[in-house]
């Protein structure tokens, strides 16, 4: 299990990156619906909020497993939006 700055900084980044891939379809696709990835990018935002809430629980038992949670289930959203965006 990483420890819980890097696992922070990787959901920062993977996330990002993802709104990054979706911003820069719509760039270089201007004539296809933007509604499409702009619902990628709120997606991603809210996926984001939620797993830096969980996070920052602080009631929680075994953090081990806790940390261990978010991160498969981190892996599992981003997946899924990368799904997506290359579907666009």
């Amino acid at each position: 299990m990483a420890n819980r700055r890097t696992l922070k900084r990787d959901i920062n980044y993977v996330f990002g990156d993802i709104i990054e891939a979706a911003y820069l379809h719509q760039i270089t696709h201007p004539k296809e619906d933007p509604a499409k990835s702009e619902e990628i990018v709120e997606e991603a935002i809210s996926e984001f909020d939620e797993l830096i809430g969980k996070m920052n629980q602080k009631d929680v038992e075994n953090r081990k497993q806790h940390f261990k949670g978010i991160e498969n289930e981190f892996e599992a959203k981003a997946r899924d939006l990368v799904e997506k965006i290359n579907a666009l």
